[in-house]
């Protein structure tokens, strides 16, 4: 039988770790179960430093990928984090760890009915979930003190940055096949960028309205 908490603790100290060291950040890695928001035929592989497929087209991110953009957003306890892709709700889980609000929009509805279900059965009382197109954001609750994007856009939606608070920190992969996990921080309304890497993230909206449109 599988020892998910010492396999949690292994990848958080012994994998994680080595790439990022924020502290808080590994603690909220370390007390999220993902193998709850992980598919149990697919639980097996809760602790591999992997992506883990979700159903519905989509993945739950790799831990590592993970740590490194909830330690971009730089979350401090009174942040109210918006979250675009709320997927398995692994990501929007570790964030409630440290901040003290996390809204999260999803676009597939199945999904997002589902993962509510599972939040609110763990008793993550201080994440909130809605159903609709993340590239627009949720602009009755505005501004955030930090943005984060679980899927990837082509370009850099306007309508989030306009939403992000002065000081603020967006973290968004960007790109068609190919990737860049883009920081954005916002001094005096401008916009100011650094790169974390190449990555690979499903599409911000393009395949989940294609599921979705399949699911009527």
């Amino acid at each position: 039988m599988l020892d998910f908490e010492k396999e949690r603790h292994h990848l958080t100290y012994d994998i994680v770790a080595k790439s990022v060291q924020n502290p808080l950040v590994l603690k909220a890695l370390d007390e999220v179960p993902r193998h709850l928001f992980i598919p149990t035929e697919l639980r097996a592989q809760s602790y591999q430093n992997h992506p883990v497929e979700i159903g519905y087209g989509q993945t739950i991110s790799q831990p590592l990928i993970v740590a490194m953009m909830t330690d971009a957003l730089n979350v401090k306890p009174d942040h109210k984090i918006l979250e675009i892709g709320t997927g398995s709700g692994y990501q929007a889980a570790v964030l409630s760890k440290l901040a003290h609000e996390v809204y999260s929009i999803e676009i597939v509805e199945e999904l997002a009915v589902r993962t509510q279900k599972l939040l609110t059965s763990l008793g993550y009382s201080n994440i909130h979930t809605k159903i609709g197109d993340g590239t627009k954001g949720w602009k009755e609750l505005a501004p955030y003190d930090g943005i984060i994007a679980t899927a990837a856009a082509r370009e850099l939606p306007p309508e989030l940055t306009s939403q992000l608070k002065d000081g603020g920190v967006l973290v968004i992969p960007i790109g068609g096949d190919h990737q860049q996990l883009k920081i954005f921080e916002k001094r005096g309304g401008i916009l100011h960028e650094r790169d974390l890497g190449l990555v690979r993230f499903v599409p911000m909206t393009g395949d989940a309205l294609r599921v979705k449109s399949t699911k009527k």
